[in-house]
């Protein structure tokens, strides 16, 4: 039976249009030729029939497929049935494979193998590359020409001892302008750069990164043996993820984890859906109180004209304050402990920013009146001054929520970016709404309330 497909392993229609039971007796009467078999297959043929090979037939196929083929096949495989593929492998030859996974993939494996999640081991690049202090400049070239000339990451050489501990870190061109001859402990002075641990966290990378002109870093463990490295671009990955994620926080939505036209349109609703909803139930709060001081706008209906001015002040003026805090604590500029610091700033703040507001709007109720664009009635100043001094409440109110909620859900060990835009305004449209008709009742009760 098997004579016969011999004369169709080159044959790729033939190879697919196999069942995985047949593909797989195909490839185990026919070992000598499984890579080309195997390179032949389409994706998701091919991934049925690894996941059920023994394993060394796998460590054969990985071992001799060509590297966009090698990237497609791991990327691509079942988290499960990948780990279990790489963590019975050689530890050099885990830390080669693991390059070709893509950074979301990488992060998953490693936390499946043992790697805290959101850690340094989550990002760091197993492979190195790394010398002995007693070998000479010239032997360390002929290493790298040799050995590491396929590495993409040759800016730095770390030195390490017998055991593997990190000894040193020196930049390659050192090695290029000393006599071949000269011993690498002669170039060694024992004090590195800055060093990551495995189990920091992705927030202590990218500070480190910032303070430091380095496009890598070494990573070691607590007892300093030096695991890996790793790279600038995968810091601006994070970074760049964790914008996403921010900035559809911001939006108060569940972050999509991936391009918005890649993003199926059901799943799209129901990211946006959820928290729509709770929204528009706080929002609904407005209708209370609305509600509550309808006798008021019966009684004064111009009170209404001014509603949508003096609560969306206080929203925008909200959603500023909570950006900015956001924004610094996200870069380390502002913490839990400067809350009072930030409280007092943000009530000074809010203070002149809703006085240069009333005053505008009560120039405007003035000037609309006097050019007869509008009559506000008999008690128009009155109704000017109920716009003044209720935007100055408001704002106030909006820069002090917008500011304290951030540290607030912090110390409550939340994501503060959760504090939002969206979540700010529907919160200071509700007290926004009683600051405007308290002030009315009290400037207008025996004159037009």
């Amino acid at each position: 039976m098997f004579n016969e497909d011999q004369d169709h392993l080159n044959n790729d229609k033939f190879l697919n249009n196999q069942t995985v039971s047949r593909l797989i007796k195909i490839i185990y009467h026919n070992s000598n030729h499984v890579v080309k078999i195997f390179s032949l297959l389409k994706l998701c043929k091919a991934i049925s029939v690894f996941r059920v090979l023994n394993f060394s037939i796998k460590k054969k196929i990985i071992k001799g497929l060509p590297p966009i083929k090698k990237m497609e096949l791991l990327n691509n495989l079942s988290i499960n049935d990948r780990v279990y593929f790489l963590e019975n492998l050689p530890k050099n030859i885990l830390k080669d494979l693991i390059k070709y996974l893509n950074p979301e993939e990488k992060c998953k494996t490693l936390v499946s193998i043992g790697y805290p999640k959101n850690s340094i081991g989550c990002l760091m690049i197993p492979y190195y590359l790394a010398v002995q202090e007693n070998w000479t400049v010239k032997e360390v070239l002929n290493y790298i020409r040799k050995d590491v000339k396929d590495s993409d990451v040759i800016e730095i050489v770390y030195i390490i001892d017998k055991e593997g501990k990190l000894i040193d870190d020196i930049k390659i061109r050192e090695f290029l302008l000393v006599d071949p001859n000269t011993k690498v402990s002669d170039l060694t002075n024992g004090q590195y750069t800055e060093t990551l641990n495995v189990t920091d966290t992705e927030k202590e990378a990218i500070k480190m990164f910032s303070m430091s002109n380095r496009i890598s870093l070494p990573v070691i463990d607590d007892q300093n043996f030096l695991l890996g490295i790793v790279t600038i671009d995968d810091i601006l990955w994070v970074l760049n993820e964790n914008y996403r994620e921010d900035f559809q926080e911001i939006g108060r939505m569940e972050a999509l984890n991936q391009s918005y036209l890649n993003v199926p349109l059901y799943k799209l609703i129901k990211k946006r859906a959820g928290w729509l909803i709770l929204l528009f139930i706080g929002e609904m709060l407005t209708t209370t109180v609305m509600q509550i001081f309808s006798s008021v706008i019966e009684k004064a209906l111009v009170l209404a004209l001014f509603i949508p001015l003096v609560v969306s002040s206080g929203g925008n003026s909200g959603s500023q304050a909570a950006s900015l805090i956001i924004q610094a604590m996200a870069l380390g500029e502002v913490k839990i402990k400067d809350w009072w610091i930030v409280m007092r700033r943000e009530i000074i703040c809010g203070f002149f920013l809703g006085s240069i507001l009333g005053l505008t709007g009560f120039i405007r109720v003035v000037a609309w009146h006097k050019i007869n664009l509008f009559n506000y009635g008999y008690h128009w100043i009155l109704v000017g001054f109920t716009v003044f001094f209720s935007l100055i409440g408001i704002v106030l109110w909006g820069t002090f929520s917008g500011a304290m909620l951030p540290f607030i859900i912090k110390k409550f060990r939340g994501d503060p970016a959760t504090s939002s835009a969206p979540f700010v305004a529907t919160l200071v449209d509700v007290v926004g709404l009683i600051i405007y008709f308290s002030i009315s009742y009290l400037l207008l009760h025996g004159t037009l309330l």
